[in-house]
């Protein structure tokens, strides 16, 4: 029997589903895994909490030696700080609209705070925004290394972070995102050494302008094996800490070390050629094709081939896997981080189903 259905049939009488289940025995393996991976490459591991929105995670990500946190927004930052977290990256060019502005000065006076920036108008509204103190401020400048996200060329990142000093806040480094590392397995490494050219020539460019690059940040989970250029200082793994499909086809881990998958539940099978789960888009997300499919039954080769909003439409093979109404199975999803924004709790575990906690989705809805 898969592992992840053997757990699963351990709690199922305890559990409704739709429910995002945790292996914490698995869960714990990747954290100290990566962690190992990155002492024996003197790098610093700050995790990216998008992924699991989880205060009880990021504690553990700190205890095995993270030297801080990445968040995607203000408002997860803000979660975190309040919880005790107390170094914080921002590690997206935000705009200090609104309240915005108010709520990082306020953060900047109780945690370490970093924020990135890549453009001259943000840094301008950012220092505004301090007031009078734009030195507790730390700016990290973003550049691009082929992804074509956010991010300036690497080559401007020295006038950027100049900009930034001129107007009291301190510059400490730059950082990038290789998302083109996720096109295919063979991408991995290229978008990686993309990376380290792109922040190579990032911290030249910052020197060139009398600035020392103290931070040289480089994600991400499906790059992060590649990331052991000696100009980088941190990396900003997300999804390592659960894993996924997207994660397991590109080689970036093995299926038994996804730690996470969603119970769900058997209530229709009239169409020979499928059943009906009780997972649609408000548990899975919308993440997937009709060719790849939107999550995977664990062990099997049945996935989701359609989704409505509670209904997931399970294709079978033929003369294959076929389970019966009321049957619950665990489908492990494509992309693990809009899957647990869609609950308030995550069931946890160990793979023997012989534990069962509660953790809140303590970031869930805030994305300001």
């Amino acid at each position: 029997m898969n592992r992840l259905q053997r757990a699963l049939d351990a709690l199922v009488e305890r559990v409704d589903t739709p429910a995002p289940i945790v292996l914490v025995d698995v869960m714990q393996d990747n954290i100290d895994r990566m962690q190992g991976f990155a002492a024996q490459r003197h790098l610093d591991v700050r995790p990216h909490v998008k992924t699991h929105k989880c205060v009880e995670i990021g504690r553990r990500q700190i205890e095995a030696g993270a030297v801080g946190i990445t968040a995607g927004n203000v408002g997860e930052a803000e979660v975190f700080a309040g919880a005790g977290f107390d170094d914080i990256f921002l590690a997206y060019p935000v705009w200090p609209a609104g309240t915005k502005g108010a709520r990082i000065r306020r953060l900047a006076g109780s945690v370490r705070l970093r924020v990135g920036v890549d453009n001259v108008a943000a840094i301008e509204a950012l220092a505004d925004a301090m007031g009078d103190e734009p030195d507790r401020l730390r700016v990290v400048v973003e550049v691009d290394c082929g992804a074509r996200r956010s991010g300036a060329p690497p080559e401007a990142a020295g006038d950027l972070a100049l900009a930034a000093r001129k107007r009291g806040l301190v510059p400490v480094g730059v950082f990038t995102y290789p998302g083109h590392g996720s096109s295919g397995p063979d991408a991995r490494e290229r978008a990686a050494q993309d990376q380290d050219a792109a922040l190579t020539t990032a911290v030249r460019s910052l020197g060139g302008v009398g600035i020392t690059a103290e931070v040289v940040s480089a994600g991400s989970t499906p790059t992060v094996e590649f990331s052991t250029s000696s100009v980088i200082t941190e990396i900003r793994p997300g999804e390592y800490v659960f894993g996924d499909l997207n994660n397991a086809r590109l080689g970036a881990c093995t299926d038994d070390q996804i730690a996470l998958f969603v119970a769900a539940t058997v209530v229709s099978d009239w169409v020979p050629d499928q059943v009906i789960l009780d997972t649609g888009t408000k548990a899975l997300s919308r993440e997937g094709s009709v060719e790849r499919g939107y999550g995977r039954v664990a062990g099997t080769k049945a996935v989701l081939s359609k989704l409505n909003e509670y209904h997931g439409f399970l294709a079978l093979p033929a003369g294959g896997f076929r389970p019966r109404v009321g049957t619950v199975v665990p489908v492990v999803p494509n992309h693990v981080c809009p899957v647990v924004v869609n609950f308030e709790e995550l069931i946890v575990t160990d793979s023997a189903g012989t534990s069962l906690r509660r953790w809140p989705v303590d970031a869930r809805g805030f994305l300001s």
